[in-house]
């Protein structure tokens, strides 16, 4: 008596394997759902992202989107207009002027004013060294300006060293920018790196606390 074959056409799964039943319609042998089904973990044509995700997995849920076109730009308002037609329309020596009419009205200042004879506590004075007697960093800058003015370049140094220093350099500069807008001068520029401007800050603290320390020969740079 002999029995029928069995079927041996068909894998046997392997041990220890779990073996899952495709879901109703899923004719895709690698376990992906055709036509606009998600995907592993939510993802696919018409799927979501991964979790905490919005749709398509663009940005979590609950953050503002981008707007297609981006953000607009903000309206000036009415003094920005006034200022920025007044700069079109105004001539290129314009700005330079302006520019040099402040520092000659610092200028006339410190000539007609004579701040060597002032009180200490004259109308307009140095607040910190009002209330508390140091120099502040700037005190002093004044009457070395009227020193410069009047060629005495020892006196000036006394009272600001280090405005004295850099008072050539600045002029250059101002004096290079307004040739160049003003006529377009092209003078030879003046490279300043940074680490020389931080250099130049840190001998200007130096200086601002040596000045008020009351030993010698410290006292002689007291203003």
């Amino acid at each position: 008596m002999t029995s029928a074959p069995g079927p041996v056409d068909q894998p046997h799964p392997a041990p220890g394997a779990v073996h899952t039943a495709p879901a109703d319609g899923d004719t895709n042998p690698g376990g992906f759902n055709s036509g606009n089904a998600a995907g592993p973990a939510g993802f696919g044509p018409g799927g979501s992202g991964p979790a905490g995700f919005g749709p398509g997995g663009s940005a979590p849920e609950g953050w503002p989107t981008t707007p297609p076109g981006g953000y607009p730009a903000p309206e000036p308002d009415r003094l920005t207009r006034f200022v920025l037609r007044l700069y079109e329309r105004s001539p290129r020596w314009a700005v330079p002027l302006a520019a040099v009419g402040c520092v000659a009205v610092g200028m006339s200042y410190a000539l007609l004013s004579n701040p060597t004879y002032a009180d200490p506590d004259a109308a307009p004075t140095c607040l910190l060294k009002l209330t508390t007697g140091l120099d502040c960093p700037g005190c002093g800058g004044t009457r070395a300006l009227w020193y410069v003015l009047h060629g005495d370049l020892p006196a000036a140094a006394r009272h600001h060293f280090l405005f004295v220093f850099a008072l050539p350099f600045l002029a250059y500069l101002f004096v290079a920018w307004a040739g160049n807008q003003a006529f377009g001068w092209r003078l030879p520029e003046l490279r300043i790196s940074s680490k020389v401007i931080g250099g130049f800050l840190a001998a200007w603290l130096a200086f601002s606390v040596l000045r008020n320390l009351p030993w010698a020969p410290f006292t002689s740079l007291y203003v």
